[in-house]
């Protein structure tokens, strides 16, 4: 019964030490993924439009760093997915505040070019 025990214990340890291993991979990629969409991000000017997702993805890929230091691949796996969640988020509403931006100036464009041209109209109607 001895022995029966421990053929089944030994795959099981093996499988728990290659499942802990393989994790650290999966995380160090997260974090790196991560530290890229908060990048990009920022360089589409999120950090001024939209700066309360730029805040939150930093602080948890800050914090993912922290957890990959501490050895901790699950929880730095996990906050590398959230800051790259909200990365993109930010990126998102930096993109949406410049388009509404430029549909705004377009928008304004228009109706200045419409008070000239009726002003050339009624100047030549004269």
């Amino acid at each position: 019964m001895d022995s029966l025990k421990r053929l089944l214990v030994l795959p099981t340890c093996v499988f728990a030490l290659a499942a802990c291993s393989s994790m650290k991979t999966p995380a160090t990629a997260e974090v790196a993924s991560s530290r890229t969409a908060v990048e990009a991000a920022a360089s589409t000017g999120a950090p001024e439009l939209a700066p309360a997702e730029m805040s939150a993805a930093r602080d948890k890929m800050l914090r993912a760093n922290q957890a990959l230091a501490a050895k901790d691949y699950r929880a730095a796996q996990i906050l590398a997915q959230e800051a790259q969640a909200d990365a993109k988020l930010a990126q998102s509403k930096a993109s949406s505040a410049k388009a509404t931006a430029a549909a705004n100036q377009l928008q304004e464009d228009i109706r200045v070019l419409r008070e000239e041209l009726d002003r050339a109209n009624s100047t030549m109607t004269r």
